[in-house]
């Protein structure tokens, strides 16, 4: 009975000292990787998510470059976290009355995603309805069971950031299906963005360096916008997208590890005389559940395997689907290691700062 009692004190220690541990953090008290049970419980630029095991605060943010290390470098010294179908998120109401049948591809809305330190959003446009539309549709048509949102409400919010944070600097990637004579010109003008547009006069040729980005702030020409229609750069002045960067292949093609190559419309990886470069990293059919594997350490090492494909340059634009999901680090560390090389070589932007000793590694 002796006996018994001990192991059952002990066993009772036991379950108190776990949960005393589990206990440690709370109330916003827990840090990276910690075991947490809420949101709450995380500290800043974290929150508490789960992939495939025991839910740890992991990274909801990304770093602020320049105001981390500089603005002084071109706009193609650095990189940027890119939502892939940045308005097809979930539990967006339809706006048609039509039950929608598509794809979804992130979770947060346009301004969660701004906020959040994205700095690209990758968006289809479509005529429907006499206007400009987001759909997730095919064939280059929209329908009422594709169609997420009339475009200005997304352009609107691009132009609300925009106006609350006059040092940052937005990129707008358009699959573009408008066939409406100047119809993105009237949109964006509609929504207030055209006093912040980079004109194509200032757009590099033949890999030059883009203007800086101080400039750019300067000058407030922080909207810069690609479209995948060459006509529009002469019609509407928008800059046709393969014109100034190399982009990967998308989908289960461009997942395959080892491999990066190039998409069908743009020129090789390692064409230089295009001095950006987009790296995708997302499935053809998203599954929510695998993107928090995805975007850790497999689209670090595709990162990677990219840059080498792309004459030994980083990438400037990372392009993800559920970018907050993740195993820790995920997409936004992903970023910050493009943006470690790109400015000091190192292979995480933390090291760049003055006085820094090492080029440090943190969890993917």
């Amino acid at each position: 009975m002796a006996v018994f009692r001990r192991v059952f004190g002990l066993m009772v220690f036991s379950v108190l000292m776990i949960e005393v541990a589990n206990a440690a953090c709370s109330n916003g008290t827990c840090k990276f990787l910690d075991e947490c049970s809420s949101d709450a419980d995380c500290g800043a630029g974290l929150y508490c998510f789960s992939c495939l095991a025991k839910s740890r605060c992991v990274r909801s943010t990304a770093t602020d470059q320049f105001n981390l290390v500089n603005n002084s470098l071109p706009f193609n010294k650095y990189a940027f976290l890119t939502t892939h179908n940045s308005f097809a998120i979930e539990g967006e109401p339809s706006h048609t009355g039509v039950p929608r049948i598509t794809f979804n591809n992130q979770e947060d809305n346009v301004t969660q995603q701004l906020n959040n330190g994205v700095r690209a959003l990758m968006l289809d446009t479509y005529d429907f309805e006499g206007d400009v539309w987001l759909c997730h549709s095919f064939k280059g048509q929209c329908h009422d069971y594709t169609a997420f949102e009339p475009a200005i409400g997304t352009l609107r919010e691009i132009e609300a950031f925009l106006s609350a944070n006059p040092s940052e600097i937005v990129t707008v990637i358009l699959e573009d299906y408008v066939q409406a004579p100047s119809g993105l010109t009237k949109v964006f003008t509609d929504a207030g963005l055209m006093k912040y547009w980079l004109p194509v006069s200032k757009m590099p040729q033949n890999g030059a360096d883009w203007p800086l980005v101080s400039d750019m702030v300067a000058n407030n020409q922080r909207l810069l916008v690609f479209t995948s229609v060459r006509s529009k750069e002469q019609s509407e002045g928008i800059a046709y997208q393969w014109n100034y960067m190399v982009e990967n292949q998308y989908g289960d093609d461009g997942m395959k590890a080892g491999d990066c190559f190039n998409r069908a419309e743009s020129s090789p990886l390692n064409d230089t005389t295009k001095s950006l470069v987009l790296a995708n990293y997302f499935r053809s059919v998203p599954v929510k559940p695998l993107a928090c594997v995805q975007n850790s350490g497999n689209l670090i090492d595709m990162l990677q395997t990219c840059h080498a494909a792309s004459a030994n340059r980083w990438a400037n634009f990372v392009a993800v689907d559920y970018y907050k999901r993740s195993m820790g680090g995920g997409t936004f560390q992903a970023v910050d290691t493009c943006n470690g090389e790109l400015l000091c070589g190192c292979n995480n932007v933390h090291s760049c700062v003055p006085g820094s000793t090492s080029c440090a590694s943190l969890s993917r």
